[in-house]
């Protein structure tokens, strides 16, 4: 084999490993007082919990020896004592950047009419006083959507962008969203708030962002409600053919709903997190 092909080959060898993750359960144990636990994010070597207990909350955790240790912390995303971001659906976090926290507002019993909120917070504020009083800086409608809402932080042509995705079975779509116009709009479908977005597949129930492999991990359900599938997109591709580019599907045996997806500073660890009343944790190896 000359050294040019070998070269090449090598690439290519080396693109599929990095293209195609896989991910293992390893231990699974429950973590209580979080209600219907709705999503986990890793910020600032801190691992945050959110959920819809008696109003939404999120709880901060030190990962110890492949478990989370809580930290004390907690705050109630109450405003004057009313249940505001009462179903919290996604954290989008960078420093020096609009903090933004989703809702999925369920409007009939039946649960098939929904509307999404984004709010715009004062992250620092909110661990300081334990509420959202004097720290929701804007609320928006997310009327872009289809279902829900599920804000995370993606690095989009140099510049980082809040994106989203719909929980809708048909017609979904990931879009990206000016996190300056987001802050200061009242509803996304403003001129200049969405940036770009592409079709995707159906029930994402969170997202998560991968900056050093620039992969995008959709967390979604395999049925409404139900099971476990995580999606692993080649992100600019995506966006640039308009529709996502997957690079790996891993579907899980496990039967509840999963909610939450998120990768650790060890980077060869994670945590997925479920609605389940028990054993709603899961630490992954990821490969």
């Amino acid at each position: 084999m000359s050294i040019t092909l070998r070269i090449v080959f090598l690439g290519l060898l080396a693109h599929i490993s990095y293209s195609q993750p896989s991910v293992t359960v390893t231990r699974s144990f429950t973590t209580d007082s979080l209600g219907a636990c709705q999503g986990v994010s890793c910020l600032n070597e801190k691992v945050y919990l959110y959920g819809d207990r008696e109003v939404g909350m999120i709880r901060e955790y030190d990962w110890i020896d492949d478990s989370l240790r809580y930290t004390n912390r907690e705050v109630r995303l109450t405003e004057e004592g009313k249940d505001v971001i009462n179903h919290p659906t996604g954290i989008a976090y960078q420093p020096n950047l609009p903090v933004f926290i989703g809702n999925s507002i369920r409007l009939n019993k039946e649960g098939t009419i929904w509307k999404a909120v984004i709010y715009a917070i004062d992250w620092e504020g909110l661990w300081k006083t334990g509420t959202l009083d004097g720290n929701l800086i804007r609320t928006i409608e997310d009327d872009a959507c289809i279902q829900g809402t599920r804000p995370q932080y993606v690095e989009y042509q140099g510049n980082w962008v809040v994106a989203t995705a719909d929980y809708g079975s048909k017609n979904n779509k990931v879009r990206l969203y000016d996190p300056e116009r987001l802050k200061n709009a009242s509803k996304t479908s403003e001129p200049g708030v969405v940036l770009k977005k592409f079709k995707c597949s159906p029930l994402v129930q969170n997202l998560h962002w991968i900056p050093e492999k620039r992969q995008l991990v959709l967390i979604q359900n395999q049925t409404e409600g139900r099971k476990w599938r995580l999606t692993f997109l080649d992100f600019d591709r995506s966006v640039e053919q308009g529709s996502e580019v997957v690079l790996k599907v891993i579907d899980f045996n496990n039967a509840d709903e999963l909610e939450g997806f998120s990768i650790l500073s060890q980077k060869n660890k994670g945590l997925i997190v479920t609605s389940s009343k028990a054993l709603n944790t899961h630490m992954v190896a990821l490969e």
